[in-house]
Parts: C-alpha cells; structure tokens; sequence
C-alpha cells in the first residue's frame, strides 16, 4: 500500500516522499478541517500544524495498525485545539462566512450538510467523520480518544437530529 512506502521513506527522511503524501492527503484534510472548524483559514492552520506533527511524529506511528485513523486524530485534535482558541466574536464571524465555507469545502452544497453544519460538535465531528470520511465507530472513537459507546450513542442522536430537521412538519405538509 502507498501508505506504507511514504510512511517508510519518511522515516528515513526522504523529503521526495513527503511531498507526495501531503499532496495526496493535503485536499481531503482540508476538507475534514473545515467541515469540523467551520473556518477555512482555521481550517489550512490546522492541517498545516498536521502534517508538522506527523513529520516530526511519523517515528511513533505504529504500522502495524490503520494510517488513516492516526492521522485523522491528529487532524482532529489540531482543529479542536485551534477552536478552543478562538474568541465568541470570531466564532459570529466564522457563522456568518458559513455559506461561502460549504461552496468551498465540497462541490455539492445540500440541505444535508447545512443541517450537519448546524449540530454541536459532539454530534457534528462523529457524523462527519462516520459518513463523509468513512471511518468506522472504532475508529472514530480512537480519533476522537472516547469510549465506542459514546461514539454510538453521539452518532445516533446526531442522525436523529439530522432526521428531526430533515422531515418537514406536520403543519407545513397541511398548506
């Protein structure tokens, strides 16, 4: 796998097989970053501070287990430490750039997203990271350092909060 090759060749301090993996894994993180800090220039700090960390880290990566959910919680951990930083006045700023985010960060601008855009965090980074990157309940827990359980019982409640708000009412389907 190329993963594999690029994680070995860095070791060894091969800069040539950096690049490749930030060109690689620099588009998706941007993605993921700014689907979770709902800031885009937030968004580049954080995936930059990532690959940073997993330069000078790529010597405690286990190969023995899954790449992408190491990286995926470094990735994680940088944005919420980044929008632990961030002030009330930026977080209106950052609400009030949503749209123009979501025309940046994916092709397809959907109702769906919107919603997901909308939920609190505990809810909203399971679910992003359960069905826009893939990651399975384990991993997503691993990601984000909480019990599978938690993991579970978040990503059911966000889905039943996405369904709630997804469902017209009863009032409106009279008119």
């Amino acid at each position: 796998m190329q993963q594999e090759k690029w994680v070995r060749k860095i070791r060894a301090g091969d800069q040539t097989a950096f690049r490749q993996f930030y060109e690689a894994y620099a588009g998706p993180a941007i993605r993921t970053a700014s689907a979770i800090t709902r800031n885009r220039e937030m968004a580049k700090d954080a995936v930059q501070e990532t690959f940073i960390r997993v330069y000078r880290q790529i010597g405690s990566y286990n190969p023995t287990l899954p790449f992408d959910p190491w990286f995926y919680r470094i990735l994680t951990n940088e944005c919420l430490r980044l929008m632990k930083r961030e002030s009330p006045l930026s977080t209106i700023e950052t609400l009030e750039n949503a749209p123009s985010l979501v025309e940046e960060s994916f092709d397809q601008l959907t109702e769906l997203y919107d919603i997901i855009q909308a939920l609190d965090d505990s809810h909203r980074i399971p679910l992003i990271l359960k069905y826009i990157k893939g990651f399975s309940e384990k991993e997503i827990a691993d990601i984000l350092g909480l019990n599978q359980n938690t993991v579970k019982s978040r990503l059911f409640k966000g889905r039943k909060r996405l369904k709630e708000q997804l469902e017209p009412t009863r009032e409106e389907d009279m008119f």
